[in-house]
């Protein structure tokens, strides 16, 4: 079996893009070939061959229009059993929909902005051929099946577009539990010690950039609620940090708070945490949390994070809504008591091990064969 599949750039860091590269390493162990069409993508980060298609960048809208249009074109000289996107784009069979809902996402900015603010998100021009293409993509003849990675997801998508229910799917994603493994605590004291951090302390970890929709501030602010023994380790990379170094201070929490920058390898820094933290305001399957799950860390997230689904409340986790900073806290308070905290990480370990990578491929290859089954074959 031949899968291409479309992503347009490789970040070290982005859950989407590392979502593609496990999944082509998993997809490969079960046999099937993987062709990967994108702008920008390293060599060996997955086990796929690479088709670049890279037109001239002329701004944002048509970053992403201009590698639509070539991807596309690109797509009628590789012959292809199945094609899975997962861009925003009319040609494929598949559309994966990582990056959620535009217009969900939008929904949920909506309750942090200003009146005027919310008009400027309504006029973005951005924002207005985003929702153009989601729905063209979503509605395309040729589309067969909508991978959510999440039923939060599923339901958004079903409640927009009620005439594709039919073809809307759940699968999950997957994580190397070999990988991100308890073991990783090994690494506990050297981590706090490169960072200045109290051996004694209770950390929160919190990982990902793009610290407003991953909802920083939140995160800081129900820290800022907890006992000083309370701290919270910070990994990924914003434009804006010197803002959320700003608040961290006005909050009163800046001995309290540690930046360590993007990583292109998180398993230290859960290592070094005793609980995981990503009050998200929209993040529609953050591998994070299955992350964090398999290093054995209790996890608080939101409703609004699609991976919430997987936890259950008050044994492997808690969930708040993204904005709900008592409640955020009351959780994370929770979690000072280290019997309990222990119990909730060995608990998250045992819940997320179904959800093992080689799995996942297994799950994703039945599914294909499904499909073409469905079409009459392969071709």
């Amino acid at each position: 079996m031949r899968v291409v599949l479309i992503r347009q750039r490789y970040r070290p860091d982005g859950g989407a893009e590392r979502f593609v590269a496990r999944a082509a390493h998993a997809l490969s162990a079960q046999g099937v070939e993987i062709m990967l069409v994108t702008r920008d993508w390293p060599q060996g980060a997955g086990d796929m061959r690479i088709e670049r298609c890279n037109p001239r960048y002329l701004g944002s809208i048509w970053r992403d229009l201009g590698f639509a249009l070539c991807a596309c074109r690109r797509l009628r000289a590789l012959k292809a059993d199945l094609v899975q996107s997962h861009e925003r784009m009319a040609c494929a069979d598949i559309f994966r929909a990582g990056d959620g809902l535009h217009r969900s996402w939008l929904a949920q900015r909506r309750r942090t902005t200003s009146p005027w603010g919310r008009v400027r998100l309504r006029l973005n021009p951005y924002h207005l051929y985003a929702l153009a293409a989601e729905t063209k993509a979503l509605t395309h003849p040729r589309l067969r099946a909508v991978i959510c990675g999440s039923r939060m997801v599923r339901d958004e998508i079903a409640g927009a577009f009620p005439q594709i229910a039919d073809k809307l799917v759940v699968l999950y994603n997957g994580v190397d539990t070999q990988h991100f493994h308890p073991d990783v605590k090994a690494e506990r004291d050297q981590v706090r010690q490169r960072h200045g951090i109290p051996f004694g302390d209770t950390i929160f970890v919190f990982v990902g950039s793009g610290f407003y929709r991953k909802g920083l501030a939140e995160a800081m602010k129900a820290i800022a609620l907890l006992p000083a023994s309370a701290g919270l380790l910070v990994v990924g990379q914003d434009r804006h940090e010197a803002r959320y170094r700003q608040l961290g201070q006005a909050l009163g929490i800046g001995n309290r708070l540690w930046f360590s920058g993007r990583q292109t390898d998180p398993r230290p820094f859960y290592g070094a945490a005793d609980a995981f933290i990503l009050p998200a305001l929209y993040d529609p399957s953050p591998n994070v949390v299955l992350e964090a799950m398999a290093c054995g860390l209790p996890v608080v997230t939101s409703r609004s994070a699609g991976t919430s689904e997987l936890l259950v409340e008050g044994k492997t986790g808690f969930v708040c809504d993204a904005l709900d900073t008592d409640g955020i806290a009351r959780a994370c308070a929770s979690l000072l008591d280290p019997i309990q905290r222990a119990e909730m990480g060995q608990a998250a370990r045992a819940a997320i091990e179904p959800y093992d990578l080689r799995l996942m491929g297994e799950r994703f290859v039945a599914f294909y064969e499904d499909l073409l089954r469905a079409r009459g074959g392969h071709g």
